[in-house]
């Protein structure tokens, strides 16, 4: 089946939907290629995304049968660019250098706008709050957005023109449709006319900040772009600082000329709002990384997460810890820009009672932030290995006096130790609902913190008791073990 054709294929008479065989005995010349709705779909994505530079709200139309599209919101934003016709006219130009044909409209409504960009008279229709239904009046019913089943029941009853169904009642029309394609129609009708309101989903969500600039000439390199970054933080940073907030995150968009969009994200442990600390994090992240491709005629900055920010009235004796708070925030913030937010770790505490699951690494910017609080060692006070095995390496040929006690000889990585001094146990209970990753049993664990003759101080465990630990045949129970956990300071 054809499934869309370009201008040539249309002067001769072919159709969407025509079965290949017919449209190759009409014009046995024709190049067909295989249709890739996915990558269709893909690439209007990519389009939307690039129409960011006229609305923070662009939705992809899902519309098929060759009307897929894209609804922009443009309320309160014409002026922005000369006016309706002015960013029309934009739009359609704009489209055209990227290589894509387009049709255009702007209404007070999304149903409206589809309507006329794809039926309506002129290049680019603009309908207003008090033209809209006579606009709407002489266009056909399948401006409508209804299913081929609804529009036959529609011409069926001699209903062509959406003026047509103005006159008659909502009663009467359901009644007309006893098969509930009514609904449909009625619903569709209330839209474009804005008596019901119609929501649409944006490709990304809108920033509620952003600073945006247009070029008449496209930047070519990256000089022109570090040249016009910082009038774009500033004018950024000034609407944050009207309403009080600080950036959390920013994205620099840049706008091809051939219809994509290349960014560069960066994210900082605090919010903020000085352009220069914003400069100096997009040039560690690599303003390289953007994908110029043959220019940029627009530039966009938008903070994509925006928190507020309060006055704080330190103490005198707290102003050296804050500055040092600053100084930390600002090299996690560059460190994290420059190697990647995946790279710059810290130890967070976790609830278990197991040592190597007690911690865990995660972004340093979520740390600083304060999100989650960060491991501060064991709750009691007591020591805790500078370096922790994981994981634990065994121990061979431990000696000791009593079952219960520390060991006074054991060979670890191939070198007897004697040990001279030893405190413990400190019993911690098997996590018995946690199976271990290798398959062995969970068992209870006695740790000692010892000291050998070389000055070297350990922290060993004793995995399992003796006598009682286990249920079973005597003979059958697993004898207790030890093991190296870590290494003291």
């Amino acid at each position: 089946m054809l499934h869309a054709l370009n201008p040539a294929a249309r002067a001769l008479g072919l159709k969407r939907d025509q079965t290949q065989a017919d449209a190759l005995a009409m014009a046995p010349h024709l190049l067909c290629q295989p249709a890739d709705p996915a990558a269709d779909a893909r690439a209007l994505e990519v389009l939307a995304a690039w129409a960011e530079r006229w609305s923070p709200s662009v939705s992809v139309d899902p519309s098929g049968g060759g009307l897929e599209g894209l609804f922009l919101d443009v309320t309160g934003a014409t002026h922005l660019f000369g006016g309706e016709a002015a960013l029309l006219d934009q739009i359609r130009q704009r489209l055209a250098t990227a290589g894509s044909r387009c049709r255009v409209a702007l209404a007070p409504t999304p149903g409206a706008a589809w309507a006329l960009a794809r039926w309506g008279e002129g290049a680019a229709p603009i309908a207003t709050e008090n033209t809209l239904s006579a606009d709407l009046a002489d266009l056909p019913v399948e401006a409508l957005r209804i299913d081929d089943k609804t529009l036959a029941a529609a011409r069926r009853f001699g209903l062509r023109t959406i003026g047509s169904l103005y006159a008659m009642p909502r009663a009467g029309l359901a009644r007309r449709f006893r098969d509930g394609d009514a609904v449909g129609l009625v619903k569709r009708l209330d839209q474009a006319r804005g008596y019901v309101a119609e929501a649409l989903v944006p490709v990304r969500p809108p920033a509620h900040y952003r600073a945006w600039q247009a070029y008449a000439e496209p930047l070519g390199d990256l000089g022109g772009v570090e040249a016009r970054l910082p009038e774009l933080a500033e004018d950024l940073a000034r609407a944050l600082e009207r309403d009080g907030q600080g950036a959390r995150a920013l994205t620099l968009t840049g706008f091809r000329t051939d219809g994509r969009t290349t960014r560069l994200p960066v994210r900082m442990g605090a919010p903020g709002r000085e352009a220069k600390i914003w400069l100096r994090l997009f040039r560690e992240a690599g303003l390289g990384r953007l994908e110029l491709g043959f220019g940029l005629d627009a530039l966009m900055l938008t903070a994509d997460l925006a928190e507020p920010m309060t006055a704080r009235q330190a103490a005198l004796g707290d102003e050296a810890e804050a500055k040092q708070a600053e100084s930390l925030a600002a090299l996690v913030d560059r460190l994290s820009a420059r190697l990647g937010e995946d790279r710059v770790l810290v130890g967070e505490a976790v609830d278990s009672w197991t040592p190597e699951r007690a911690e865990r690494l995660r972004p340093a910017q979520d740390a600083l932030s304060g999100r989650r609080p960060a491991a501060a060692g064991d709750p009691d006070g007591r020591p805790r290995p500078v370096l922790l095995l994981d994981p634990p390496e065994p121990i061979q040929d431990p000696v000791f006096d009593l079952p219960e006690g520390a060991p006074a000889r054991f060979t670890w990585r191939r070198v007897s130790r004697r040990v001279v001094r030893a405190e413990g146990p400190e019993r911690l209970s098997p996590e018995w609902w946690r199976p271990r990753p290798d398959g062995r049993d969970v068992r209870t664990r006695d740790y000692y913190r010892v000291e050998d003759g070389e000055g070297g101080r350990y922290w060993l465990f004793r995995e399992g008791l003796y006598g009682w630990d286990y249920a079973g045949p005597a003979d059958k129970r697993p004898a207790p073990s030890w093991w190296m956990h870590g290494v003291l300071a």
